[in-house]
């Protein structure tokens, strides 16, 4: 690994609250989309000539077109609360990443421009005019929030700064100034079906490959189909699952799942992709569109279900907007929805996480493990934004904490949590979230995974942890940049389902 060209930060005990140290990140930029991949997405190649009465034009119609917005801007009493949870904040010390400071650098401008004080009296409420130099702080610093939401947990009035950073780069966008990672990859699934990029043979090229491998690991023919009419099953998984590590061990383990049950299943190549970077740059018609693949697909391909793999983002988006956006799940009333509402079988989720899946056939007693496989492994479980605090998991309140601690115990011997201040509703984010896992916010990813690295060090020096499971393809990939940056070995993170993998017992049901 190349010499970082920052410090990384020393881990302690416990999160300690920085001493604050204005400016310290307002150096670091993410790279701004070239003119072809704005385009490609409907938005302007470079920044406009008026882009300032676009820009508040934009924030208008925002504020007209999402009630909650104009709570957000209105209801701040900078109590406080939110100063200390945000991770990029205890990393960095910069207090432009308080949320609290972060949100302001719109509400100053929302004052300015939507309030008859700050139309009058900009000074005496703080009222701001939106300048370059505003501009500026806006793209840095709105790409310095991983849209985790900590922060609206401990908020006294709720405040969502996740959809001020939405509602910020939604602007930004309009006026020819947005993010290069993120549009990129949106383009990629308009173009291709996935965040990487990966063709149809190329895919399908990748499956047989894995076929093979888990053949010659297990002696049985483990599929992985790929548009398979009339299965039972359409698997959307993050396409990070087809051929990176950690990632494709939990892939393995999904199949062996599959085959272990019964059940048949299939990918697709047209909609071989769960993440939906749509919801990071907070565009309601990208998200939509990259939704529409995955109901063309279902309806194509004639599945009776739709199963989500490990992925934060991706399972946030399917429990809270697939329902409206696609009509996955009642919601759209397009004759499209309605077609696919009933052809998919309601006696089951639409749609269901991989975990509630597997989760569901190890209570029916369907599945058969050997937990000594993974003895090697003494195992802590991260709890992944997204599914944490945009979403749920099975019938139960906090069902996405229980459910995925109890496959891990129902196929592992050795677990032990990190420290319930850190876990749960109250988890750390990774550091890598919402758009950010680019290496051009390398500085910004290593000191925002401060404080899961300080909560890992303490199982690891405590229990002896060197296996950390998480279910989401955002966190394995920034995990195993950031690890070796603390010490840690890269190799020590990976999937629920990759334990699961090597535990299941196959062909003896």
């Amino acid at each position: 690994m190349a010499t970082a060209a920052f410090e990384t930060p020393k881990l302690r005990s416990y999160p300690v609250i920085p001493l604050v140290q204005a400016g310290a990140m307002s150096h670091l930029k993410p790279f701004v989309a070239s003119e072809p991949i704005q385009k490609a997405l409907g938005f302007p190649g470079e920044l406009v000539e008026d882009w300032q009465a676009k820009a508040i034009a934009k924030m208008g119609e925002l504020l007209g077109k999402y009630r909650s917005l104009r709570v957000y801007m209105d209801a701040c009493v900078h109590c406080g609360a939110c100063s200390d949870k945000c991770h990029y904040f205890l990393g960095t010390g910069d207090p432009k990443n308080m949320p609290v400071a972060r949100q302001d650098l719109m509400r100053k401008v929302y004052r300015r421009y939507f309030t008859f004080a700050g139309k009058h009296f900009p000074k005496l409420v703080g009222a701001v005019d939106l300048t370059r130099e505003v501009l500026d702080d806006w793209y840095s610093y709105y790409h310095q929030c991983s849209e985790c939401r900590r922060c609206s947990v401990f908020c006294p009035y709720g405040i969502d700064t996740a959809e001020v950073t939405m509602a910020a780069r939604e602007i930004m966008d309009s006026i020819g100034m947005g993010q290069k990672y993120s549009n990129e990859i949106i383009g990629k699934v308009h173009r291709i079906g996935n965040n990487l990029g990966i063709p149809g043979p190329a895919l399908e090229n990748t499956l047989e490959g894995l076929e093979e491998d888990t053949k010659d690991d297990t002696g049985l023919d483990v599929k992985f189909p790929l548009d398979v009419k009339g299965a039972e099953v359409l698997l959307i998984t993050p396409s990070a699952d087809f051929f990176s590590e950690p990632h494709v061990e939990s892939l393995i383990g999904y199949a062996k799942v599959f085959h272990a049950a019964g059940i048949s299943w299939t990918l697709s190549s047209m909609a071989s992709e769960a993440g939906n970077f749509g919801m990071f740059i907070g565009n309601y018609e990208q998200l939509r569109t990259i939704a529409l693949r995955i109901r063309q697909a279902a309806l194509e391909l004639g599945v009776k279900r739709i199963v989500v793999g490990e992925c934060g983002h991706a399972w946030r988006v399917a429990y809270s907007f697939w329902n409206t956006l696609a009509g996955i799940g009642a919601g759209a009333k397009d004759p499209f929805a309605i077609e696919l509402q009933q052809q998919l079988d309601l006696r089951y989720k639409q749609p269901t996480h991989i975990c509630e899946f597997t989760d569901d056939l190890i209570q029916r007693g369907a599945l058969r493990f050997d937990k000594d496989a993974n003895d090697a492994r003494i195992i802590t479980f991260h709890d992944s934004c997204n599914v944490a605090r945009g979403s749920r998991m099975g019938d139960m309140p906090g069902g996405q904490f229980v459910i995925p601690r109890r496959i891990i115990t129902s196929v592992a011997n050795h677990f032990h949590d990190m420290a319930p201040q850190t876990i749960g509703e109250g988890t750390f984010c990774c550091g890598g979230g919402g758009g950010l896992l680019t290496d051009d916010l390398m500085e910004l990813r290593v000191k925002g995974a401060l404080p899961r690295m300080e909560a890992l060090k303490n199982v690891v020096d405590g229990h002896g942890v060197n296996f950390m499971a998480t279910i989401c393809a955002i966190c394995k990939a920034q995990f195993t940049k950031v690890l070796p940056y603390y010490g840690f070995n890269m190799s020590m993170v990976g999937g629920v389902h990759q334990l699961v993998s090597k535990a299941i017992r196959l062909g003896d049901r």
